[in-house]
């Protein structure tokens, strides 16, 4: 008997262990689909060269370029060294007419750029065993030429990752000018230091230039990818995989899930695979998938977003241009049920609201129950009735600034009763009047609220125009152009880069509260 027992105890742990492995196996190999779809085209690439060369002019001027030092032997003057350091070096006007941008499929963007100018001044000094000097100077450079590939990758945490790959850079021609008492004598010797300087200047370029994108690196993976969106939910906007880059255009897949502020568990239902339209008239797509929306509706939910309690005198306030019908309201109901003390509206929802994208159609159904309550003086609340009922609403959806703003429209409004009892006039009367109730008063409290939006993902500086909202099968899906602002003012996030020092330096940003 005891050999039989052992056996079978040891079948039941491998079988256990072998579900355990199945599990394992299934959760390993199991795909993970974006809740939200970012697409860049070639025309945002376009119009990132001309905003691309503001932001470069802005940061050009408040950045410290290292001293260029070197020494020279110069023969003609039968001088065997002069020491020359130039420093407090600034890029006053710069010209990068030939430039573009373009997709490199599977890898990165290609950027390109040819027949540059620049105008620099800076200080300089001169060390020599005959003399020594200081004085200011202009660097005229011409030819200026770089190509390189921007690598987008993801790192462990959802940060986007840039990495520079192939940079070459070049400057075909330097023409130095000196001021001061003796400039006519240094000018006379200004073209053999020329030489020199070039070379320096170009060994320096590429490593200044890989140094800015490791600044960046080190910033971006700083950023804040699950951000507060208020006192109920976070939204994680961490980049599920690497950016899928083809020839027209660089689609990121982002996580697109929230949370109730204090957990972190995934939703108990998992996204499914959609795909954005082939479309190109449009700077940016954002495709944000049914999956998105239900994550709020379960998380706001189990949070208790959806329950609240109103005193009349709270809804009368929201009961729009009709004051009398609030008071044949308040009649209707003293009319069942004979008030004379004050009484308050309780909703909860009893399960999280449903989501449905249909084309053209966004459909959100409330399923709750409400309550009605007395409260005498210097006496605990009373309920008089307590009904379940499913509201039927339409989200409209508008771009706002850099947020998707949705609004509730009621379509319709039913009690869950059993049918026996919907023939009773006394509950038929309260369906209107709790329909009241709700479309005048609790929705457009629901609406005051859902006016602070949804924040899109969006980079620094950057405001959507010309922006267009469809509702697909799944998803809907934003179309639109964008437009570098040096003046906007936006709050600091994964979704809004303001505060990104773009330049060598600490990242000056805070999380988003």
């Amino acid at each position: 008997m005891l050999p039989r027992l052992e056996m079978r105890t040891k079948a039941v742990q491998v079988l256990w262990g072998c579900f355990f492995l199945w599990n394992l196996c299934i959760s390993s190999t199991q795909t993970i689909y974006p809740g939200i779809k970012a697409r860049v085209t070639q025309r945002a690439l376009d119009y990132g060269i001309q905003a691309g060369m503001e932001m470069i002019e802005q940061m050009i001027k408040e950045k410290n370029i290292p001293d260029l030092k070197g020494s020279e032997s110069l023969e003609f003057l039968k001088v065997d060294y002069v020491n020359y350091n130039f420093s407090n070096i600034k890029i006053n006007v710069f010209s990068f007419p030939n430039t573009s941008l373009a997709f490199v499929p599977g890898v990165g963007i290609k950027a390109l750029t040819n027949h540059g100018t620049a105008n620099i001044s800076t200080n300089w000094d001169v060390k020599s065993p005959l003399f020594q000097d200081t004085g200011e100077a202009d660097l005229f450079l011409s030819g200026v030429y770089f190509t390189g590939i921007i690598v987008l990758s993801q790192n462990d945490f959802g940060h986007p990752i840039l990495k520079l790959q192939d940079c070459y850079a070049q400057v075909s021609h330097a023409h130095v000018s000196f001021s001061g008492e003796l400039s006519v004598l240094y000018n006379s010797f200004a073209e053999p230091m020329e030489k020199p300087i070039l070379k320096n200047l170009n060994e320096m370029l590429c490593p200044i230039i890989t140094s800015e994108v490791e600044a960046l690196n080190a910033n971006l993976s700083m950023l804040e990818v699950l951000t507060k969106i208020d006192n109920y939910t976070l939204l994680d906007y961490s980049l599920i995989s690497s950016p899928e880059i083809t020839e027209n255009y660089i689609e990121l897949n982002l996580k697109g899930v929230f949370y109730p502020l204090d957990n972190l568990t995934d939703p108990p239902f998992l996204p499914v695979p959609f795909a954005l339209p082939e479309r190109s008239d449009s700077m940016l797509y954002v495709g944000i998938s049914e999956f998105f929306f239900k994550s709020a509706s379960f998380a706001y939910f189990i949070a208790g977003a959806f329950n609240v309690t109103l005193s009349m005198k709270e809804i009368s306030n929201h009961l729009v241009q009709n004051s009398q019908g609030l008071g044949n309201m308040l009649s209707r109901i003293a009319e069942i049920y004979i008030l004379s003390q004050p009484f308050m509206v309780r909703v909860m929802a009893t399960e999280p609201p449903v989501i449905s994208l249909l084309p053209g159609n966004f459909t959100l159904d409330i399923p709750a129950s409400i309550v009605i309550l007395t409260q005498p003086e210097n006496s605990t609340a009373e309920a008089i009735v307590s009904m379940d009922f499913v509201a039927s609403t339409s989200v409209g959806l508008v771009i706002l600034g850099q947020r998707l703003v949705c609004s509730l429209s009621l379509n319709r409004f039913r009690l869950s009763l059993p049918e026996s009892s919907r023939s009773n006039i006394e509950v038929l009367r309260f369906e209107n009047i709790l329909s009241s109730i709700l479309h005048f008063g609790i929705l457009p409290l629901a609406n005051a609220k859902l006016q602070q939006g949804i924040p899109l993902p969006n980079p620094h500086k950057i405001s959507f125009v010309n922006s267009d909202v469809e509702v697909f099968e799944g998803f809907l899906l934003i179309s639109t152009d964008l437009k570098y602002e040096t003046s906007l003012k936006q709050q600091p996030s994964f979704h809004g880069w303001e505060g990104l020092s773009l330049m060598s330096g600490q990242w000056r940003g805070k999380p988003a509260a």
